[in-house]
């Protein structure tokens, strides 16, 4: 059993509560109110703005030219295609670009992004990787969950995710890579601060 599988277990029901939420049930089915859906695409397109963030970042924080390659690849990907895929499904809702940058973020969204920065300021590279973990490792999982029920509304953005080969990255290549990179910086990590005994 991995690390993460480790941690997964030790956490398992908080982990469930998060990956499970009713919200993702609900953007699943299509049982999820119009508003809840149109709350959410904002706060995710304010969200991804403060991800691409956390990414440049890891440049800056990365020890070595491959890993600050790494980071940059990710940062491109968000800020070249995520978030035009996102602003093009919120067009499809009917919110203009004017709409997602006027919104206020909600205070949930900043508490999050806003601890992510702030250890990734105060820490290395794996402290960032580990505070990213949960989103970029959860929003797989939840992804590959939704995306395999029979019940997957149209509606929910998944099928435009999953057209633009979007699902397949975050499900599959995305966290492998992600919990690859973390094994990383706690190698480096591990290499900078030996323990002995261990």
């Amino acid at each position: 059993m991995s690390f993460f599988e480790r941690l997964k277990t030790g956490g398992s029901a908080e982990w469930r509560a998060y990956t499970e939420h009713p919200f993702t049930n609900g953007l699943a089915d299509g049982s999820l109110a119009e508003a809840a859906f149109r709350h959410y695409l904002v706060q995710d397109y304010l969200f991804l703005t403060e991800f691409a963030r956390a990414y440049a970042l890891s440049v800056y924080k990365s020890p070595k030219l491959a890993d600050m390659r790494e980071a940059a690849a990710g940062l491109s990907a968000i800020l070249d295609i995520e978030m035009n895929l996102h602003v093009k499904l919120c067009a499809g809702w009917g919110l203009s670009s004017s709409d997602l940058e006027q919104t206020p973020p909600a205070v949930e969204m900043l508490a999050y992004t806003r601890y992510v920065l702030d250890a990734g300021m105060r820490g290395d590279l794996l402290a960032l990787k580990v505070a990213l973990a949960p989103c970029v490792i959860g929003y797989a999982e939840i992804a590959t969950r939704l995306a395999s029920r029979p019940d997957a509304h149209a509606s929910s953005g998944l099928d435009a995710a999953s057209d633009c080969g979007f699902g397949t990255l975050v499900a599959g290549g995305l966290s492998v890579h992600f919990l690859q990179e973390l094994a990383h910086c706690i190698e480096l990590r591990a290499e900078a601060f030996p323990i002995s005994g261990l």
